[in-house]
């Protein structure tokens, strides 16, 4: 017990910093992030169907009449904002943004994305919580040793397929 004890402050020393994060006392601060990430989501789901002809081909997109110039820079901008209110609140979580929609489905991407995040943050969390429990690891450590894997295996897949052409 002592043991985990120990290793989990081991781990965690150098988050600490990172991780202490009061602005979420403050009630006026969640509801300007709420509404932040609220306006921001509803208009990159708004987006969703010029990105998903974007996602098929630049010039596919131009074709349907994307501007495709002006859809890269909303969607780095609006991705910016949610990962600046994002990261401003929970912290820096690791690979979420990375493995999940690589294992979206194309066609969902965005809603997938959103519910697949949320879903792997909140197992990561259970597992923080409680695996070594009474002492409670950083979501981050969880995330990185289950999202390290994926983005591994992404990464030997594309490997084999730039290879077998």
């Amino acid at each position: 017990e002592a043991a985990r004890e120990v290793v989990a402050v081991e781990i965690d020393k150098t988050l600490i910093p990172i991780l202490e994060n009061d602005t979420l006392k403050d009630w006026d601060n969640v509801t300007v992030m709420a509404v932040t990430v609220a306006v921001t989501s509803l208009a990159v789901f708004l987006l969703s169907k010029p990105l998903s002809a974007y996602q098929l081909g630049e010039s596919y997109a131009k074709n349907l009449g994307v501007n495709v110039r002006g859809l890269r820079t909303a969607m780095v901008l609006l991705s910016s904002i949610l990962s600046a209110c994002i990261v401003a609140f929970a912290g820096p979580i690791s690979f979420v943004g990375i493995a999940v929609p690589h294992l979206a489905k194309p066609i969902l991407m965005i809603p997938a994305c959103f519910l697949g995040g949320s879903v792997f943050c909140l197992f990561c969390d259970l597992l923080a919580r409680t695996v070594m429990a009474p002492t409670e690891l950083s979501i981050s450590t969880v995330t990185a040793i289950f999202g390290a894997p994926i983005v591994l295996w992404i990464m030997i897949r594309r490997n084999k397929e730039r290879t077998a052409e």
